[in-house]
């Protein structure tokens, strides 16, 4: 999602709670007995074992099952908050647990939700400027300012195939707003669930998700506090319907698989029961713009970690890719962006930013590319996306290398074209759909709807018909690229693939050799070597490219080309 993290804005994420203290350290070795608060685990069934020899085990350490993940061998469970997690995994039985979402309560006092699409604030303060000529037939108002859709020529691909409602996209992410224009026409409600509790705030009291708007926590399936689910949304599916812009695939279902924060957290159990109801629920595409909190990278025996943070790691690493899997063995193409940490993912640098819930448990920690994973990104069967400027330059902030590269798509980039008029504009970066409840709360609308001061300086635009309105913002990041990636797959399942019991399908195998195959082949730049220092980024930026215009570390096997897709023999 666009989360602090996953955005070249974006936010981060969590798992913690009071075995989290300063350091990164937790309270010991336990002495047998698990205490304190009662919180909610992920257990794991270890492979080969049955389901009472887990549960068995659960209570003999304190626990007591509230309902089973079947799907991916896990049982979700109450246990004590201290000392749970090293006695269950002791347990032949238990291949480990971990947190499975992190601990919160109400705060003292109010506060706001923390911004969750942006790392950084980097828009242009001038108001975009509406379009210069009427669109071309099957085209939206505002399309001619969305760059990414020419890109991908998705313009060209409507002409052949725009898309089947019968193909069902599954948006894992903040939510999606069922309201917003573009957005109505394909939203699937009976499908559409939210797997996320809000968490006013963290165990310190440090507002997250803020109040509570609903009763429960809980958000409606068609609601979206943070707008990066919906921006996400609008980039795979808006529909092309006259009104507003239009996505890469404007025919096809919009499913909101909910298992993000408010804030911009994605936590492990949320997307295990999202991916595994998504793979049930016959999604034939689930887009993930985000990594799973609380950490940046899942290291199985980092040394600057307790003996129960890398417990919960592994844990995450084999949780996720047990939910990967089934979700790919039932048909379900997996996208995820590459991420917004400018690191070559086969070299990463230090990971300083984890744990990165509770707010400031972060400690720095050496990350060894052998054994620790950034998922669901290095995830089994996961397709995974950079970032492109307009001037189809790698964007500073996107990952890249060969190692977990896919494919490439336009995801934004403020500073590209520099000596260019077009050089720190938002038109570099990705326009698409957004909630009016979000901009209401920012300040970026006034109550009678119009864009204010605030709402220019952050990017948003406002477009009206004469009978209604619709909200839309300019972000960047791999959160951006992502969804543009996914929006040429659902095409490739519209127009390949076969009649089913829930309308369309088309093996994820199939869909990742056409969009492969013919995505547009990119070398590197020459040098290889692209530095960033030219548009104000420290050296630290600069990324070196590796590979043939084939396939390469910027590149992948190419920039996602809808037309190509589809007019594929």
């Amino acid at each position: 999602m666009n989360r602090r993290k996953t955005l070249a804005f974006a936010l981060a994420g969590p798992v913690a709670l009071s075995l989290l203290v300063a350091g990164g350290q937790a309270g010991g070795v336990p002495t047998g007995v698990a205490s304190g608060a009662t919180v909610e685990y992920t257990v794991l069934i270890e492979t080969g074992v049955t389901r009472q020899a887990a549960v068995d085990a659960v209570a003999a350490a304190g626990g007591t099952v509230v309902r089973d993940a079947a799907a991916v061998g896990a049982l979700v469970v109450n246990a004590p908050a201290n000392g749970f997690i090293q006695l269950v995994s002791a347990s032949e039985a238990v291949y480990g647990a971990a947190h499975a979402t992190p601990i919160g309560r109400i705060p003292r006092t109010e506060g706001g939700t923390l911004p969750r699409d942006e790392v950084s604030s980097e828009h242009s303060s001038t108001p975009a400027a509406a379009p210069a000529a009427a669109p071309a037939v099957g085209m939206d108002p505002l399309d001619n300012l969305l760059y990414g859709l020419h890109m991908v020529r998705s313009d060209l691909a409507r002409s052949v195939q725009a898309g089947d409602s019968r193909v069902l996209v599954g948006v894992l992410d903040s939510g999606v707003d069922a309201t917003h224009p573009d957005i109505a026409p394909n939203y699937n409600a009976a499908l559409s669930r939210n797997f996320a509790t809000d968490i006013p705030a963290d165990p310190n009291g440090v507002p997250i998700d803020g109040p509570c708007e609903f009763a429960g926590c809980v958000d409606p399936p068609g609601w979206d506090d943070s707008g990066h689910g919906t921006h996400v949304a609008g980039t795979i599916a808006a529909a092309a319907n006259g009104f507003g812009v239009s996505g890469v695939a404007p025919n096809v279902s919009i499913v909101s698989i909910r298992g993000g924060q408010d804030s911009g957290y994605v936590f492990l159990q949320p997307v295990l029961d999202a991916l595994v109801y998504g793979a049930d629920a016959g999604l034939d595409v689930i887009n993930m713009s985000f990594y799973i909190d609380p950490w940046l990278y899942n290291c199985t025996s980092n040394p600057a970690d307790s003996p129960e943070d890398q417990l919960e790691q592994r844990t995450t690493i084999e949780a996720v890719n047990r939910a990967l899997t089934y979700a790919h063995s039932k048909g379900v193409t997996l996208v995820n962006s590459l991420g917004n940490e400018h690191n070559d993912h086969g070299n990463p640098r230090d990971d300083v930013t984890s744990p990165d819930y509770p707010v400031g448990a972060e400690y720095p920690r050496d990350v060894d590319n052998a054994t620790c994973l950034s998922l669901p990104v290095e995830g089994k069967h996961v397709i995974g996306v950079s970032s492109l400027g307009p001037s189809f330059t790698k964007a500073d902030y996107s990952n890249y290398g060969t190692e977990q590269i896919t494919v490439s798509a336009p995801g934004g980039w403020f500073r590209d074209g520099l000596g260019t008029p077009s050089y720190r504009t938002n038109g570099n970066m990705v326009l698409s759909t957004y909630p009016r409840n979000v901009l209401l709360a920012r300040g970026w609308i006034d109550a009678e709807g119009n864009v204010t001061p605030a709402g220019v300086a952050s990017a948003v635009l406002r477009y009206c018909d004469g009978t209604q309105c619709g909200y839309y913002r300019y972000i960047q990041g791999t959160s951006m690229a992502a969804p543009h990636a996914t929006g040429v797959a659902a095409l490739i399942v519209s127009r390949f693939g076969r009649e089913d019991a829930s309308g369309l399908t088309l093996s994820p195998g199939r869909v990742e050799d056409v969009l492969t195959s013919t995505a547009a082949n990119r070398a590197c730049p020459d040098p290889p070597l692209q530095t960033y220092v030219p548009v104000g980024r420290p050296a630290e930026f600069d990324a070196l490219c590796v590979g043939s215009a084939e396939f390469n570390g910027f590149y992948g096997y190419g920039v996602v080309d809808a037309y190509a897709a589809v007019t594929e023999r």
